[in-house]
C-alpha cells in the first residue's frame, strides 16, 4: 500500500459505527515460534501475460486474529466447524486491562453479569513487528469468573490466553470445561471499553484446530 494511502478495509470512519478488530495480514506476519509462516505467492500476473492476477497462500491456522477450536487443546473435543454463529455474533463488551501487569486474575475483572462475548484489551499493539514474548495470559480463575458471569466467548489481543511457555495450557482447558470459545490476536487499540456488538467470523474450514477470523466491533452507548 502506498505511503499515506487509506486501507479500504479500515472501518474506523463512518460505517455504522463498526470498528475493525482484526490484525492486517501480510507476508511475514509474526506467528507462534516454530509454527508455519504466512506466505503469499503470486501464481499469475496480468503484466506477465496472464488474463488475471492470482495468488496462493500458506500458513498456520492460528494466523493473526483467529478462533481456537476445542480440538486445538483436547483431542477428543469438537473441531472448528462445531462453533455456532450464536456464539460468534451478538452483544459483547470490551474490558480494558492495560493498567495491570502479569497474568489476569479474577479480581482484576469487573463484576458481572457479562455479555456473551467479552473482549480483553491487555495492551498489545495492533501490529506486531515481531512475535510478542511479553503477554498477559489469563488465569483459570479469570476464565471461570467470566464464564460464570455469562461469557460464551472470550477474546484477547494477546497471541494466546496462556503464557508463551505454558506446558499445561491451563487457561485453554478452563475455557474448554466452561464451554467458552477462544479468540486470540485481536486488534483492540482503537476499540473503546464498554458495551458493544461483536461479529466474529472464522473461515469456514472443516476439521481443523483453528481458523483465521475477521472480527468487527460496534461500540454502544452505556444505558
Amino acid at each position: 500500500m502506498k505511503a499515506g494511502a487509506r486501507d479500504a478495509w479500515d472501518t474506523t470512519g463512518p460505517a455504522g459505527g463498526w470498528l475493525d478488530a482484526t490484525r492486517a495480514l501480510h507476508p511475514g506476519h509474526p506467528v507462534w515460534p516454530g509454527d508455519a509462516p504466512f506466505v503469499i505467492v503470486p501464481t499469475a500476473r496480468i503484466p506477465e501475460g496472464a488474463s488475471v492476477n492470482l495468488s496462493s497462500t500458506t500458513g498456520t491456522t492460528h494466523l493473526g486474529t483467529h478462533v481456537d477450536a476445542p480440538w486445538h487443546y483436547d483431542d477428543d473435543a469438537p473441531r472448528i466447524e462445531s462453533i455456532g454463529l450464536d456464539v460468534l455474533i451478538g452483544d459483547g463488551q470490551v474490558v480494558d486491562l492495560t493498567a495491570g501487569e502479569g497474568p489476569v486474575e479474577a479480581d482484576e475483572l469487573p463484576g458481572g453479569p457479562y455479555a456473551g462475548r467479552v473482549l480483553l484489551r491487555t495492551g498489545q499493539p495492533d501490529a506486531w513487528v515481531a512475535f510478542p514474548t511479553d503477554l498477559r495470559a489469563l488465569t483459570p480463575g479469570a476464565v471461570q469468573r467470566l464464564a460464570a458471569g455469562g461469557a460464551r466467548l472470550i477474546g484477547t489481543d494477546a497471541p494466546s490466553v496462556d503464557e508463551l511457555d505454558s506446558a499445561d495450557l491451563a487457561a485453554h482447558h478452563a475455557c474448554g470445561r466452561a464451554g467458552v470459545t477462544i479468540v486470540e490476536g485481536l486488534a483492540l487499540g482503537r476499540v473503546p471499553a464498554g458495551p458493544c456488538r461483536v461479529i466474529c467470523l472464522p473461515l469456514r474450514l472443516v476439521g481443523t484446530d483453528a481458523a483465521p477470523a475477521r472480527v468487527v466491533v460496534q461500540p454502544l452507548r452505556s444505558a
